[in-house]
């Protein structure tokens, strides 16, 4: 007689396991490593620019600056001077914070604009260069001077041309009448290229050559400079 097997009944009540159900895919051990390899990156990334925030910090300097406009010619006084941080560069030379003391007083060699850096050429040499000398702002016009080559401190000759109708001097002949002068300032050139010169001559040389200046009989000869 062949046994029958029986089916073993399914528990059920309290003492059957839940198993848990879920619908979402495990988390791949890979993801969680990509997360934490971006951390790393992003704190690398924060760390480098903060190191850079702080060099760049370190490298600034404190220069001199202009807290207005300055015509050419005139002297510097404190309120004309402050004092700005830059960043270092090897292609800017601003003069330093601790020489606003010894700048006070000295004449600019060019029109100073409010904002800019204070440089050494932006004076001219010496101080007080022409004081004990008449001066004499001359407009002198494109063609009537060496253009872009006059700086302050340099001797010049400034010579009468010769008004209408007048014969033009003629090579070997008398040399036409001339002033000797030194160049105490330059401006900016205008629109049509035309700048004012000022200039420092002797004693009652003054008169003359403001005479000349105002006729526009005037034009400037640089002499040689010495090495």
């Amino acid at each position: 007689m062949e046994a029958t097997a029986q089916a073993v009944p399914r528990p059920t009540g309290p003492d059957r396991p839940e198993l848990p159900i879920t619908t979402a895919p495990p988390i791949k051990r890979e993801r969680r490593w990509s997360v934490v390899a971006l951390c790393i990156v992003l704190a690398v990334i924060c760390a480098l620019t903060a190191a850079w925030a702080v060099n760049s910090a370190s490298d600034r300097t404190r220069v001199l600056a202009l807290a207005r406009d300055v015509p050419a010619g005139q002297a510097l006084t404190s309120a004309d001077v402050t004092v700005a941080e830059v960043s270092a560069d090897a292609a800017l030379s601003p003069l330093p914070a601790t020489d606003k003391s010894s700048v006070v007083g000295k004449r600019t060699a060019v029109d100073l604009r409010k904002g800019g850096l204070l440089l050494a050429s932006h004076l001219a040499p010496g101080s007080g260069l022409g004081d004990d000398q008449e001066q004499v702002g001359v407009q002198i016009k494109r063609g009537m001077a060496p253009a872009g080559t006059l700086a302050p401190g340099d001797k010049v000759k400034a010579v009468t041309t010769p008004a209408e109708g007048d014969d033009l001097p003629k090579t070997g002949g008398t040399a036409p009448e001339s002033i000797d002068a030194t160049v105490i300032s330059v401006s900016r050139p205008d629109a049509s290229g035309t700048v004012v010169v000022n200039l420092a001559v002797g004693t009652d040389e003054g008169p003359i050559l403001a005479t000349r200046a105002a006729l526009n009989r005037v034009a400037l000869v640089r002499e040689p400079r010495s090495n």
